[in-house]
């Protein structure tokens, strides 16, 4: 054939391959019927609206409860603040951890969809029973309006509610966010930008639902009843589970191929036994599939971790591969997904004490802002609670700066379709928590220093609003680094974990919960020994202002140590039709998906 010829018929093939991906969705995912979607009716922003929408109504009843946690267990159960502030530690680290056995059953049994139905059915019925601890006698508080000691039953059908809520949470959030990441297609340029924009607009939803659940169902606890907001809040969560599923044609789906866990075993068994080859000096001498027979995306070779490169040495080159044992054999992609996940482990440890700083916004910042002055108006009393309100402002001003102005700027000024690398966003974030411990600490020097000018009418004579400032920036450094690290633990695990990478996010809040109570027990052990605890029986006999300077140090010393991390971190790197040995991370200022 003549070369005009032939090109003119490899351009007529090009012209078809652009259009079939035009046309279809080849990126392993299927629709509700098993086939492969059509790109124009399905996934985008079409279904993850949907989907952003059962994340609003979820976020309304979480925060709705978990911020006013703390003054149930002070109020209706009567527990001390020391105790109160660990039970809410407690539920809240177990609440994001849980994710991690949710995420790892959705990625390797049930898929994404179905472990958000099941989980939000049964988060409903942890609803449910909260909503009736309330009104039916038997497992009311109390036969009167007060008491001084609430009944065992009611603690125990409370408690057995809020956990429920919680392991509905654990399959929830890990699945939810992955599958609406799973609606754009990471190989068309157009949807993975639109996939950028996702985490920030899912986060901008999330903050509506929060929003409201502090200020609407906080009030209505505040000026009804708790069993009034429990009632509330399981109607929105009933019906944005609706919505969800009206959706359900509109998705792209995931099919699980079991534990994600087994090829990573199977790799680090594969480099042990061939531990003594020595090292090809050549990454093409590696095994990998070629791209034609390879499900899912490839990964390009890198050069750190090279000790598990042994894995993907070839020494039976008479046996077909497909015919050797995995425990024998692995391909590179399985060798730097193994990689992948080694990695992020410095990571997910450098933001535990960021965790351990956004823990405060739902323990002390809401018990400050009962001591103060909340009357606004004509007797009108802004609910403690609604102080996380702030919080959520403060990320949705922050989300929005970040996608409509600095993102635009930067990316014409790097050439990084991200604008800045996600590991440089995370630690703008550090950088705003120090400054919020910082003038939380400063605002409760004041606030101590007002209640001992005038012991008898403590800090009511200062405004609520002292709380503004630390609240609203906690809220942009959310904006950045909560933001961030969604978008980090998604991106930069192997793609068949992404539902395992949100709830290793999570699970950096949960853990971090975990470390709070512990430091506030070691911290009063410490201090009442020295003769005064800075955790008293109330507010105004603590010493909070101290704790906080504390975390601030914590925080900022551990800077230090993040830095170091981001520094030496090498992003996924996805093959683009090129060799091996010719995608090493090299540059890295260009943007890695």
């Amino acid at each position: 054939m003549e070369p005009k010829k032939v090109a003119a018929a490899a351009g007529k093939n090009g012209d078809l391959v652009d259009d079939d991906q035009e046309k279809w969705v080849c990126d392993s995912s299927v629709d509700h019927k098993g086939r492969v979607p059509f790109r124009s009716s399905t996934g985008v922003w079409k279904a993850s609206l949907f989907i952003i929408a059962i994340e609003f109504g979820e976020r309304l009843s979480y925060f709705g409860i978990a911020t006013s946690l703390i003054l149930y267990l002070t109020k209706v159960i009567h527990q001390d603040l020391k105790t109160a502030a660990k039970s809410v530690n407690c539920w809240s680290g177990v609440t994001t951890l849980l994710p991690l056995l949710g995420g790892f059953i959705a990625d390797a049994y049930l898929g994404r969809f179905w472990t958000v139905l099941v989980s939000s059915i049964v988060y409903l019925l942890g609803l449910g029973l909260l909503t009736m601890s309330w009104f039916v006698p038997s497992l009311r508080a109390c036969h009167a309006g007060m008491c001084l000691e609430p009944r065992k039953v009611h603690e125990v059908v409370f408690f057995l509610a809020i956990y429920l809520i919680s392991i509905g949470t654990g399959g929830h959030k890990p699945s939810l966010e992955s599958f609406g990441a799973d609606q754009f297609d990471d190989d068309h340029a157009e949807e993975r930008k639109k996939k950028m924009s996702f985490f920030n607009w899912w986060n901008s939803g999330l903050c509506s639902g929060l929003l409201l659940g502090v200020t609407v169902v906080v009030y209505v606890q505040e000026h009804v009843s708790w069993g009034a907001a429990d009632v509330i809040t399981t109607i929105v969560m009933a019906v944005s589970l609706l919505i969800f599923i009206i959706g359900r044609p509109f998705y792209r789906y995931r099919v699980p191929k079991g534990s994600p866990l087994t090829p990573m075993l199977q790799v680090l068994v594969a480099a042990i036994a061939k531990r003594n080859l020595p090292h090809p000096s050549d990454p093409d001498q590696l095994f990998e599939y070629p791209k034609v027979v390879a499900k899912g995306r490839l990964l390009c070779h890198t050069k750190n971790l090279e000790f598990l490169d042994k894995a993907a040495i070839l020494e039976d080159y008479e046996t077909p591969v497909d015919q050797q044992s995995p425990w024998r054999i692995a391909n590179v992609t399985k060798v730097e997904e193994m990689k992948l996940v080694l990695n992020v482990i410095p990571v997910w440890l450098a933001s535990l004490p960021f965790g351990i700083s956004v823990a405060q916004s739902t323990t002390f910042f809401i018990k400050q802002a009962t001591t103060m002055n909340r009357e606004i108006g004509n007797g009108f009393l802004f609910p403690p609670a609604s102080v996380f309100g702030l919080t959520a402002v403060g990320m949705i001003i922050s989300v929005t700066f970040y996608e409509k102005i600095l993102v635009p700027v930067l990316r014409r000024a790097t050439g990084n379709e991200r604008g800045i690398q996600i590991l440089q966003r995370i630690g703008i974030g550090m950088l705003f928590s120090i400054a919020t411990m910082v003038v939380a600490a400063l605002v409760e020097k004041k606030r101590l220093g007002v209640v001992e000018e005038n012991p008898t009418k403590g800090s009511l004579s200062m405004s609520v609003f002292w709380l503004a400032p630390q609240s609203i920036i906690s809220g942009v450094a959310d904006g950045f680094a909560l933001v961030g690290l969604q978008e980090y633990f998604y991106d930069q695990v192997p793609d068949s974990m992404r539902s395992l990478g949100i709830a290793f996010y999570l699970s950096v809040i949960g853990a971090a919960n975990f470390l709070s109570s512990f430091l506030i027990t070691v911290v009063d052990h410490v201090t009442d020994k020295s003769g005064r605890s800075w955790f008293g029986k109330d507010m105004n006999s603590s010493r909070l202002d101290k704790f906080y300077w504390l975390l601030a140090a914590l925080v900022a010393a551990n800077l230090f140590v993040y830095v170091v991390v981001a520094r030496r971190y090498s992003y996924k790197n996805v093959q683009r039709s090129v060799a091996v040995a010719d995608c090493y991370q090299g540059d890295r200022s260009r943007s890695h998906v």
